[in-house]
């Protein structure tokens, strides 16, 4: 019997030694050519360089080159659909967005794919916080005072976006509701043409990107009374969060990587360690910084509920607000 034990017990270590050296085996052969990452975005922007960011990370520590290959169109839809078709091996990846897994969908925006079903999560890798930006010309110097000015002249304070939908429209939507001010929403198409009636003081205030306002705020011709990220960020600590006065208050975009639906665990795993290692490496985090960016992480379960939970929390604004997409 102490015979029988004692090979059972050497067949036992044999076995997990083998499962170890599989698993070591599976991870050395990943990735061993050329990686894709889809942008759904045009060059430019902010998605761009934080995919060429991420991109140029994982390619130097997996010893391939990633390619970042842009795909923009129909509010980012199309390069998001492609991510969720591709062959789930690894060797294509998404810059997911809110605007693709979050926004469209809680429009009910008939869409080719489903942000939840159809897609691996990988992990977080940015916030974008949104500026709530006025014109000089506006007295307000904080957003209470914004909120106290909209609402002893209701309607007159003109608020502009990039377009019906956009998230910079959203978060209008969402400082309307938590508040009750009237402000009156002014659609453009596209941030160009919102920023130069900004500055020239034809509307009064806007929800914009850091990079997008920086020039304009160090000139003296705009000032940020607001950040809709839940906490200050880094590059802008004398900019209040919107929270600390409207509790609960979130205005954030974000970007993170996904893989398609039925990508083995192990690979996913994998690219999601390097990103935690790249959001960890002091100067990669300063570069995305630089380019306006609040560095974040997760695991990919965390990014699969922040997923769902933004859904439902825009889905409830959009439909409190009534409003229709373009």
């Amino acid at each position: 019997m102490r015979a029988q034990s004692k090979w059972g017990m050497v067949a036992v270590v044999l076995s997990v030694f083998g499962v170890v050296a599989a698993g070591h085996a599976a991870e050395i052969k990943y990735p061993t050519k050329p990686v894709r990452l889809i942008v759904p975005y045009p060059p430019g922007g902010s998605t761009d360089p934080t995919a060429r960011a991420f991109g140029s990370w994982l390619s130097d520590k997996f010893g391939v080159p990633v390619v970042i290959d842009n795909r923009p169109g129909a509010g980012s839809t199309i390069g998001h659909n492609l991510g969720a078709k591709a062959t789930p091996d690894g060797y294509t990846l998404l810059l997911g967005t809110s605007g693709g897994l979050v926004v469209s969908p809680a429009f009910g925006t008939k869409l080719a794919y489903d942000p939840d079903k159809d897609f691996a999560p990988i992990g977080l890798g940015v916030y974008v916080p949104f500026l709530i930006v006025v014109h000089s010309s506006v007295p307000a110097k904080s957003v209470k005072e914004l909120i106290d000015l909209a609402k002893a002249q209701p309607g007159k304070i003109n608020f502009g976006s990039p377009g019906t939908g956009t998230p910079n429209h959203l978060g209008i939507e969402l400082l309307k509701a938590m508040t009750g001010a009237e402000f009156t929403h002014v659609p453009y198409k596209g941030g160009g043409a919102a920023t130069v009636d900004l500055v020239a003081g034809r509307i009064q205030a806007i929800f914009g990107s850091i990079p997008q306002w920086q020039p304009h705020l160090a000139a003296g011709r705009v000032r940020a009374v607001g950040i809709g990220h839940p906490a200050r960020v880094r590059t802008m600590p004398e900019v209040p969060a919107i929270a600390e006065t409207l509790p609960g208050f979130n205005n954030t975009t974000w970007y993170g990587l996904l893989a398609p639906a039925g990508t083995p665990v192990a690979i996913v795993n994998k690219v999601n360690a390097e990103m935690k290692r790249a959001v960890a490496d002091a100067d990669f985090s300063k570069h995305l910084e630089s380019i306006g960016m609040e560095p974040a992480s997760s695991t990919p379960q965390e990014m699969g509920a922040l997923i769902r939970t933004e859904l439902a929390r825009w889905t409830k604004v959009i439909r409190d607000a009534g409003i229709q997409a373009n």
